[in-house]
């Protein structure tokens, strides 16, 4: 495949990455200033080349609500902020599986485990780890979904039960930039979330490790996050865009909205796809706050294959028969390679049941705000 558009940036980032070759910091601030049309128009015909056409959905769980000793400033669930979320301790197993199983009816491949603290500890809290095993055990049993984990600082031994346990992906985004993140995060370093991805990659596991948009990072913030994350190896990239909630330090300042535009969306994806371009590069939480209902295709024409459907932590999202209909009018189609599910079924579910919520504290979801 030869790409050329005249522009010579482009097609030669373009040319590089079918050729092989890892785009780098300079290709990536090169490219997030080139017009925004032609960028997003590349970054489809490299998802087309190296993809499958298929969009994979994946949905999680909120296993342990609030009282997370954190202070990232755009988390719900941290007790440094009055947001008015409420907590719950963590949930039993067959409420995991319940979840997992709606999930699965909706069309996700992965079904994620997320546990909204620094971490659960084997040594600390040995009760609540063991829950949440049977619950892994639970949903591998009787679901065909592949099952993944978010459940915060990891040590090698747990990481390696983990891996035994058949977790799929672990999850553990950075956020942001290593500049940037002090200004987000001050009760930990960057350095210790990329220690945590290292020590589950060493494991055996996959990496699910992404960012959070509009926080007030610059656009070079954003180049270098994607590198940081090259430099870990990841194969899913969840981009978030931050919605702001009240009550929290970046929910107060940003008002309704993240600061970025969906142009700037658009640009961060597209180069994003170019950077990572074996990644399912995956749009995650916020997009229902940030962008207009016909606005939700335009990542996935500029390179996305990846969506994190149904419920947030803190947040509802769409349904996920609105979420097919987002993916179709991109002209592409749901991966149903793990989860063989009738997306018109879906669809037709979109005005009642049709997203991934269920009781209180089981709404499958991301973790944007926590």
């Amino acid at each position: 495949m030869v790409y050329e558009i005249g522009n010579p940036t482009i097609d030669g980032a373009v040319r590089r990455v079918l050729e092989g070759e890892r785009l780098d910091r300079t290709d990536g601030i090169a490219l997030v200033a080139q017009p925004i049309d032609e960028l997003a128009a590349a970054a489809d015909a490299v998802r087309a080349r190296l993809g499958d056409g298929t969009v994979d959905a994946c949905s999680i769980v909120n296993a342990k609500a609030g009282n997370c000793a954190e202070d990232c400033g755009f988390c719900a669930q941290s007790v440094h902020f009055d947001a008015g979320v409420d907590g719950y301790d963590l949930l039993e197993p067959e409420e995991i599986l319940a979840a997992a199983r709606r999930a699965e009816r909706d069309g996700a491949q992965r079904f994620g485990i997320v546990v909204a603290e620094k971490g659960v500890s084997k040594e600390r809290r040995p009760e609540e780890w063991e829950r949440v095993l049977r619950a892994i055990r639970l949903v591998r049993e009787e679901t065909a979904v592949e099952v993944d984990a978010s459940l915060g600082i990891l040590t090698r031994e747990e990481a390696a039960i983990l891996a035994d346990e058949g977790i799929n992906h672990y999850n553990h985004n950075i956020e942001t930039s290593p500049r940037y993140f002090p200004e987000i995060v001050s009760t930990h370093e960057f350095d210790d979330r990329v220690e945590t991805l290292e020590v589950a990659k060493e494991a055996g596991m996959d990496l699910c490790a992404g960012i959070i948009l509009g926080m007030g990072e610059s656009p070079a913030d954003r180049i270098d996050a994607a590198i940081a994350l090259q430099e870990v190896g990841i194969s899913s990239l969840p981009v978030n865009v931050l919605n702001p909630v009240a009550g929290t330090p970046l929910g107060d300042e940003m008002g309704e909205s993240a600061a970025i535009t969906t142009r700037e969306l658009i640009r961060t994806i597209a180069v994003y796809r170019l950077l990572h371009p074996h990644a399912r590069v995956r749009l995650t939480g916020g997009r229902e706050a940030n962008l207009a209902p016909d606005e939700q295709h335009l990542p996935f024409e500029a390179g996305a294959d990846g969506i994190l459907t149904g419920d947030y932590l803190t947040t509802e999202g769409q349904s996920a028969g609105e979420d097919i209909a987002v993916i179709e009018r991109a002209g592409l189609k749901p991966n149903t390679d793990a989860n063989e599910f009738d997306p018109e079924d879906v669809k037709a579910r979109a005005g009642g049941d049709g997203g991934g919520a269920g009781t209180a504290g089981t709404a499958t979801g991301t973790t944007t705000d926590g």
